[in-house]
């Protein structure tokens, strides 16, 4: 009697977490179901592309040992081509159809407002977004995390730098007329008073202009001399080899961590020396002789065969994030014991360059704000703050 009560425990126990994980979306007995809406294919795909597969390197190296309390991690990802519609689309299907239990690294200020309203009445996680706008947190932030600084925090540290050491007064902001580009174009606007300096000018642009001729040259008329950009990553770089082309050299260029990559600095030709970045973490490759930048990049390089970037990092830490969650949420996996998983992270991520801690009132993992400058087709860190 007694072996045939321990079975019938036995069974009833694994009945209730069967129950427990079909009634959680996107937790099965074997797998969970991850998501992510990103650009593989327009104009911010240099960034897109290496996080998933920074993602996608982490999650397999999960996956290799055994998965998360014996679920295997599976990662759907849709793209989204930076299009508004596509992305609603997307986020419908990795939803609805998918069933996803969270979205991680989902890239595009007005992409991932419109995916919260399909994502928040099903209790969706939306971690670690590839936008740094200050709505991604709101007040409360119910099941959003993010991992760093935002955009606005950014070009306050770097408008507050380039005053210090350069006494530059005049500021003036070329951007996007999105969610993504009115945040640059706000912080540009709203801390200059408390920095003693004057707002100047400022111009707009569409996602795919390629001639900044006329941008630039009225904004030299205006007499800037920092100029904050939001635009997509080669219209990025246009303007600051335009500037140089048209013997605007005085000015300095100050970007967020949009355009934190390493292909804007390693451009031929030294076009975007001197071009300055804001960002959340500190570039890769500066620290590519640590021990675990190395062991990243060893293990990206030999999964993908190209070199790993920032983003790809970034992509990296996100997953490792969500697979510890997952751990310390435990076998019986539902919203709430991930939530409170997510809410009592508190560790020193070597890979990153800084501490991830949250808790119930701290949705936001990191703080830091890094000031780089391009020098010799490589970042440098200058800064700290």
């Amino acid at each position: 009697m007694k072996t045939l009560s321990t079975t019938i425990a036995a069974a009833a126990l694994a009945a209730g977490l069967a129950t427990a994980a079909a009634a959680q979306q996107g937790v099965t007995q074997t797998e969970i179901v991850i998501g992510s809406v990103n650009d593989l294919s327009g104009i911010f795909a240099a960034i897109g592309v290496p996080a998933i597969n920074g993602a996608n390197l982490r999650f397999d190296q999960a996956n290799e040992a055994g998965g998360i309390h014996g679920r295997k991690i599976r990662f759907v990802v849709e793209d989204h081509g930076y299009q508004l519609p596509k992305a609603t689309q997307a986020y419908n299907k990795l939803v609805n159809r998918d069933q996803v239990f969270a979205m991680i690294l989902s890239l595009g200020t007005p992409h991932n407002l419109a995916g919260f309203q399909i994502m928040d009445p099903k209790g969706i996680f939306n971690i670690n977004p590839l936008t740094a706008a200050r709505e991604m947190l709101p007040d409360p932030p119910g099941r959003k995390f993010v991992a760093y600084s935002s955009y606005y925090d950014q070009i306050a540290a770097g408008l507050r730098y380039l005053k210090q050491e350069h006494g530059v007064t005049k500021v003036c902001t070329m951007y996007l007329p999105t969610d993504f580009g009115t945040e640059t174009a706000a912080a540009s606007k709203e801390v200059v008073a408390d920095l003693g300096m004057e707002f100047v000018s400022e111009t707009t642009h569409k996602p795919d202009e390629q001639d900044f001729v006329g941008a630039v040259q009225k904004l030299r008329a205006d007499g800037c001399e920092v100029v904050t950009t939001a635009l997509g990553v080669r219209a990025g770089i246009t303007v600051v080899g335009t500037a140089k082309q048209l013997g605007w050299t005085e000015a300095k260029f100050l970007t967020s961590a949009a355009g934190f990559l390493e292909a804007v600095a390693a451009v031929p030709g030294g076009v975007t020396d001197g071009l300055y970045a804001a960002s959340g973490w500190v570039d890769l490759q500066a620290r590519k002789d640590d021990p675990a930048p190395a062991e990243f990049m060893t293990a990206f390089t030999a999964k993908y065969n190209q070199p790993a970037t920032g983003f790809a990092m970034l992509g990296y830490a996100t997953a490792d994030q969500v697979v510890r969650a997952l751990e310390a949420a435990g076998p019986d996996l539902t919203g709430d014991s991930f939530l409170a998983a997510m809410e009592n992270l508190d560790y020193q991520d070597e890979l990153m360059d800084t501490r991830i801690k949250t808790s119930p009132d701290n949705h936001q993992a990191a703080n830091d704000v890094t000031i780089s400058v391009v020098e010799g087709g490589l970042w440098k860190l200058i800064a700290r703050q």
